[in-house]
């Protein structure tokens, strides 16, 4: 949204916009996947609030990695946003902002990226001086062809797409002028979490990391 604080997450993002999102089932892998991430150049970081660890990685993170930038996603009720802000988060994401929760991530202490899927949502949302919004799940809700097509009546309009995304296909997102960046898991897949695989993720990283925005 337009507000000072998240002027410093843009600046990062428009140098890193590739977005690692993590499920975490056992806070004991937060620190190494922390690091692992920030080491092969992907040092902003969503961990989904899914799981019961998923507070604790985050405080983990925040206190022995501080080179990450570390945010809460997936947050569903105005609840959780002091719980994470609490944890040590830096910024919030929704997958989807009913009212209520639109008006409390508006007021939260640190930037919202809330999600939207339509362009109704998306319109509610910018009422509400949002500017940066999740397109959630990007692919299966029109993909490109959907961020093409809004970009005409909302310009000012910018998204970071989340679902379906990956190696193949991120690049073609980031080619577009509304999107800002893009988040997926494919680069620490769950299961490579939950095995402690830090040089499969290492390696996903590092190659998430290579895409750039044109220009």
């Amino acid at each position: 949204m337009s507000r000072p604080d998240l002027v410093p997450l843009l600046a990062q993002i428009r140098a890193t916009p590739v977005i690692p999102v993590v499920t975490i089932e056992d806070a004991r892998h937060s620190i190494q996947l922390a690091r692992t991430l920030v080491d092969a150049g992907l040092p902003i970081v969503e961990v989904t609030l899914r799981t019961d660890s998923a507070l604790d990685a985050i405080a983990a993170m925040v206190k022995a990695v501080p080179e990450a930038i570390v945010g809460a996603g997936t947050v569903l009720a105005a609840s959780q946003i002091g719980e994470a802000v609490e944890a040590g988060a830096k910024f919030l994401v929704s997958p989807g902002t009913p009212p209520k929760l639109a008006d409390a991530l508006a007021g939260a202490a640190v930037p919202a990226l809330p999600g939207c899927a339509t362009l109704s949502e998306a319109m509610a949302l910018l009422e509400r001086g949002f500017e940066l919004l999740k397109f959630f799940p990007a692919v299966p809700s029109g993909g490109t062809a959907w961020l093409k097509s809004v970009f005409g009546p909302l310009p000012q309009a910018r998204f970071c797409p989340t679902g379906g995304l990956d190696n193949g296909n991120a690049d073609e997102f980031l080619a577009l002028p509304n999107v800002v960046c893009v988040g997926g898991a494919w680069m620490a897949p769950p299961d490579a979490i939950a095995a402690g695989d830090f040089e499969r993720i290492a390696r996903f990283a590092r190659g998430a990391a290579t895409i750039r925005k044109p220009g």
